[in-house]
């Protein structure tokens, strides 16, 4: 039997910042390693200000050759929506349905959906990839957040399908947490070893929280002791836009890589 001070990441304190709903599964193996684990959300996700779009879309199923869904919380959206529209996972039948990754395709399967493609890399350049001869004169439904890169819609567009975006759900920043989190900065007893982030959006909202107070908080000697780990690279590239320093980065782009990630950064530190 494994004691806790076996465990890789006994002693470590991590910064959780998903959304609340979606934290448990990162923080439940972080804790299996013996992590000290914080969840303070950086994200809240929020119904879109209006379903009418994708109401709309819905509602022509039919005439879609291509459904492209690029994250959980679309997932469950969307089926949330079909729900309330009476529509089952028959309406989907003729569709061939894009998982930008595999926690999205678990996510469609647990529905009853079949995915048909998973691109190589959980990015939005891999999934263009993935669909590059396939496409041209398709009619392809996007379902996503209302904030999101357009590499999908535009690179398809090029390739000749016609391509319809739909917004089903907003991310915004939390502001109960902006407090607890500068609290957190400050105290150098409960300042987290490792940060993570699952998204560019919980790395533009971590500073957003931080706010005025960022550059104090986050001073060279904070920056070089922090691990700052990230998902993948497009959150990578995020982070350094804000200054921030990227540590590890996860190899593929999933969460039990990210921890993996984690384990190894920790374990160079200490050698």
């Amino acid at each position: 039997m494994t004691r806790r001070d076996d465990l890789p990441l006994t002693g470590v304190r991590v910064l959780v910042g998903r959304a609340r709903h979606q934290a448990g599964a990162l923080s439940e193996l972080l804790c299996e390693r013996g992590a000290t684990v914080v969840e303070i959300p950086f994200i809240e996700i929020r119904k879109p200000a209006s379903f009418r779009p994708l109401d709309a879309a819905l509602r022509k199923l039919p005439e879609y050759d291509w459904l492209i869904l690029t994250s959980v919380n679309g997932v469950e959206s969307l089926w949330k929506r079909m729900a309330k529209l009476r529509l089952t996972k028959r309406h989907l039948s003729r569709l061939k349905i894009v998982a930008i990754g595999p926690a999205t395709k678990k996510a469609i399967e647990k529905r009853g959906a079949k995915v048909d493609v998973v691109p190589e890399e959980y990015v939005a350049e891999s999934v263009v990839k993935a669909l590059r001869r396939l496409v041209k004169g398709k009619r392809v439904l996007l379902v996503r957040a209302k904030v999101a890169r357009d590499v999908i819609p535009r690179r398809l567009k090029w390739l000749g399908a016609h391509v319809d975006v739909v917004e089903a759900y907003e991310t915004v920043v939390p502001p109960r947490s902006a407090a607890r989190l500068q609290a957190v900065m400050r105290d150098s007893s409960r300042r987290p070893q490792v940060i993570t982030f699952t998204s560019s959006s919980t790395a533009l909202n971590f500073a957003a929280l931080l706010g005025s107070r960022r550059r104090r908080l986050l001073d060279k000697k904070n920056r070089q002791e922090i691990c700052f780990a990230s998902i993948g690279p497009v959150t990578s590239a995020t982070l350094r836009k804000l200054g921030l320093p990227v540590s590890t980065e996860a190899d593929p782009y999933t969460i039990p890589a990210l921890v993996a990630a984690i384990e190894e950064a920790i374990l160079t530190q200490r050698l």
